[in-house]
């Protein structure tokens, strides 16, 4: 029998994120032992008119193809996936994984060469996403919930309850939060300077012209985070980071950046400092933010070591180095988007303007109601 909260998962995501129509052709890619969400998902596209098709994969032949891969292999961009991102009409990826630690002694030169290569992909990719074709899904696992320091079941209930569908009506409920980030969107788009303050942080940014984005659930499911793409130059100060960075299964602790005139001047980690360093020398871009991030989802609470809750982490904010979002008028370009949290729940503070709205994780009461 199957988990209700899968069914709803997969109705969530067809009908509200995707908005799945007739003879809409839509393409999920899903890891084999995701096979309970894949069928679910199978059946809500042909309930509502449309035509599914599938890539199941093996977790393990990313392994293999790294271990074996020559250079013209790594620089190797697949033709038939640009033309599947130019021709389906949405596509859902399943995110999961049995094996967290499987790249984790992969050499980091061989995975930025393989990223650097799969740039123009990742343009036309993210030019589509406004669109509104794309769906990234989460499917528990025990290696996910082992890295989430949970039991299986414990971690199932979180998943779940992050993506609320253990709840009879998780489509009004992501309306709802949808309705309350508009209003501060709304807001955040008539400002020009943000300035970030905590024990740990102290950075601002311009964002006069940029686009604030209402993450509601319909690119990501879970989802719950407001964020845009700063003027490129205009980033100034310090951040620690509070959360562990995950970089291809590797992790790199108590990351301390320092920006001037938007570019990492310096750049510390208590562990993982050569990968830092790599990562920054990746490309130019790399060395910039493309985004800057407030978490906003209630239901996750906790640092799981996967970025797609972790992100919507509800008190925390997050800034990739990397490449920037089109939708938020956002034009640093690279190989590479990584993510890393800073709590603020102490002491912490966002001014847009010179006008507090933000305090200690939570969002100033006027923003809210306005």
């Amino acid at each position: 029998m199957v988990d209700d909260r899968i069914s709803r998962l997969a109705q969530l995501i067809v009908e509200y994120s995707l908005g799945v129509k007739k003879d809409d052709l839509v393409g999920i890619s899903a890891p084999a032992f995701s096979e309970p969400l894949v069928l679910e998902l199978t059946r809500e596209i042909m309930k509502a008119g449309g035509h599914p098709f599938t890539r199941i994969y093996l977790p393990r032949a990313q392994e293999i193809f790294y271990k074996y891969a020559q250079d013209h292999q790594l620089d190797y961009v697949n033709p038939l996936i640009l033309d599947m991102i130019d021709k389906i009409d949405s596509y859902i990826v399943i995110y999961s994984s049995d094996n967290r630690k499987a790249m984790a002694n992969v050499d980091p030169a061989k995975q930025a060469r393989a990223a650097k290569a799969q740039t123009e992909l990742q343009k036309r990719f993210t030019a589509r996403l406004k669109q509104g074709w794309y769906a990234l899904v989460p499917y528990p696992s025990p290696s996910l919930a082992q890295e989430g320091n949970m039991g299986t079941e414990e971690y199932e209930d979180f998943v779940y309850g992050a993506c609320l569908v253990d709840k009879p009506n998780p489509v009004k409920l992501w309306q709802k939060i949808s309705q309350t980030q508009a209003k501060i969107t709304k807001y955040l788009n008539t400002k020009n300077i943000i300035r970030f303050e905590s024990a740990d942080v102290d950075f601002t940014a311009k964002v006069t012209g940029r686009n604030w984005v209402n993450a509601d659930g319909h690119l990501n499911m879970p989802d719950g985070e407001i964020f845009t793409s700063p003027i490129e130059d205009s980033v100034e100060g310090t951040i620690r980071f509070s959360y562990p960075g995950i970089f291809m299964g590797k992790e790199v602790q108590n990351v301390s950046l320092t920006f001037e005139k938007g570019l990492v001047t310096k750049a510390t980690a208590e562990k993982g400092q050569d990968l830092l360093d790599h990562i920054l020398g990746i490309d130019e871009g790399a060395k910039r933010l493309g985004e800057i991030a407030i978490g906003t989802n209630p239901g996750i609470t906790k640092f799981t070591k996967n970025i797609l809750f972790d992100e919507k982490l509800t008190g925390t904010i997050h800034c990739a180095l990397g490449n920037g979002f089109e939708e938020s008028g956002g034009k640093n370009e690279s190989a590479i988007h990584w993510d890393l949290l800073a709590d603020m729940t102490k002491d912490g503070k966002i001014y847009a303007d010179n006008e507090l709205f933000y305090k200690n994780g939570k969002f100033v009461t006027k923003v809210i109601e306005q």
